[in-house]
């Protein structure tokens, strides 16, 4: 794999130009939405400063500096009711040698600085060398909440595209989608569940546990941290428990694994791990997932059994 950095100082050297978008650039609701339309900011873009990252984040009308944007309020009408929208417009250019499929984490402020709503904008498919310029629009806030005045991008993910996880659209060559849920959390435990979705015209068999590799920010291999097969080696009833069994999942049907650990930290440096990549079985494609891995000084991640799941899932997003 190639190597890459997408720190977050890197991330907020991409600056953002506020203004007011209107209802030609579309968003969901609480959680905003991207177009890659031009009309969000009309000021020349501005060139990134040098970094030797895998990606960079320019933005419209910058003022210098990673938490700098747009005056206070540019742009800017309110929010509320059926008004414009305001919207942050950025490009991402990546410098890696194939195409990675980057997720951008951007968080609206109002003028006092306060967080007041966040957007998560997914770039698919970046050439190398290519630039993509993107407007995120911010989502519906409550009746008499404080105007949104700026943006700040807070956080970069990025997988390589031919590894990047599936929970819908077309089926992968493989025949299978891979991903991630969005896990649960209680009293410093930690539980993510793999799900494996059989999209595939053929049975796809099963036996045993995911194999998993934890990465870095720099997708390198993360040292230090023991996985260890089933889950009960770091806590009972996480449903991550349980022996081996073979599995033989016709079209549509699926399996999950579960992912568990704990982010107590005592002596010593913690380990934070955006990424794994996974290998459903021996010869599987792999494919990286981003649970954002918090292990603390533990240096150790329970990984349980492919199981198969029966009816909805209930995890799916």
């Amino acid at each position: 794999m190639h190597r890459t950095r997408h720190t977050l100082p890197a991330a907020l050297a991409g600056l953002l130009l506020l203004t007011a978008c209107g209802t030609e650039h579309q968003g969901a609701p609480g959680g905003g939405g991207a177009t890659p339309t031009a009309g969000c900011g009309a000021r020349p873009e501005t060139p990134a400063s040098p970094a030797e990252d895998g990606v960079t984040l320019t933005g419209t009308g910058m003022t210098g500096g990673p938490a700098a944007s747009t005056a206070p309020g540019t742009g800017i009408e309110s929010v509320t009711g059926d008004g414009p929208r305001p919207c942050a417009a950025y490009s991402l250019t990546s410098r890696e040698a194939e195409p990675f499929t980057y997720t951008v984490t951007l968080q609206f402020l109002s003028e006092a600085g306060e967080a007041m709503t966040s957007a998560e904008d997914t770039v698919p498919a970046v050439a190398p060398g290519a630039t993509v310029r993107r407007t995120v629009t911010a989502g519906d806030l409550p009746s008499g909440s404080a105007r949104i005045a700026r943006a700040k991008v807070v956080k970069v993910r990025s997988v390589p595209t031919t590894e990047a996880p599936a929970e819908g659209g077309a089926c992968p060559p493989s025949g299978v989608r891979v991903y991630a849920d969005q896990g649960d959390a209680a009293m410093g435990l930690r539980v993510v569940g793999l799900h494996l979705e059989n999209c595939g015209t053929a049975t796809y068999r099963l036996d045993g546990h995911p194999r998993v590799e934890l990465r870095d920010e720099d997708h390198d291999r993360v040292d230090g941290v023991t996985v260890l097969r089933g889950g009960e080696a770091v806590a009972t009833g996480t449903g991550a428990d349980g022996p081996a069994r073979p599995l033989a999942l016709k079209p549509g049907e699926r399996a999950y694994a579960g992912l568990v650990w704990r982010n107590t930290a005592e002596a010593g440096a913690p380990v934070n791990a955006p990424y794994a990549r996974v290998w459903a079985k021996p010869g599987a494609a792999p494919v990286t997932v981003v649970p954002e891995f918090d292990l603390g000084t533990t240096g150790r991640l329970g990984v349980g059994p492919w199981k198969k799941e029966e009816g909805a899932d209930p995890q799916r997003r």
